[in-house]
């Protein structure tokens, strides 16, 4: 499983236009899941995501969370965070998880976060999003399961 995480002073996801997902200040969190992965993965990745220290305190020092700024979440499928680009130009993506277990899994995320975050927005399995945003820093982390 892999989180690619933007500590962001606003963002939204839009599908056909419309606004389906927008959060002020926290985190917009790519997601990609692989076959390999479960939920005892996704709570272990869960748990890292919202322990990460990556808000500045009153001494500018990152060493504030997502919960004591308050902040939220925007939460996006992405199956790309999975692409082998080893062979060729053109990316392959038979590392990705197959679609019906990986929206199961993303679903999982999005309701783990509910339970301790109170703003947590998401965006369309498997539709084209336009997703903007404001990197605060900028400051992007990357989770890999594999790593933690």
């Amino acid at each position: 499983m892999r989180f690619v995480i933007q500590r962001v002073t606003n963002a939204d996801v839009k599908v056909d236009g419309q606004t389906i997902g927008e959060i002020g200040k926290g985190f917009m969190v790519l997601i990609g899941v692989s076959d390999s992965d479960t939920k005892e993965i996704a709570d272990k990745m869960v748990k890292k995501m919202l322990g990460l220290r990556i808000f500045e305190d009153e001494n500018g020092k990152t060493n504030l969370s997502l919960d004591t700024v308050g902040g939220s979440l925007l939460l996006i499928s992405q199956f790309t965070l999975y692409a082998n680009c080893k062979k060729g130009n053109r990316p392959s993506f038979i590392e990705a998880g197959a679609p019906d277990m990986a929206e199961e899994m993303y679903e999982y995320i999005i309701a783990k976060c509910k339970e301790t975050v109170s703003v947590v927005q998401k965006g369309s399995f498997g539709a084209d999003m336009k997703v903007s945003l404001t990197n605060d820093g900028p400051f992007t982390i990357i989770l890999d399961s594999e790593t933690l």
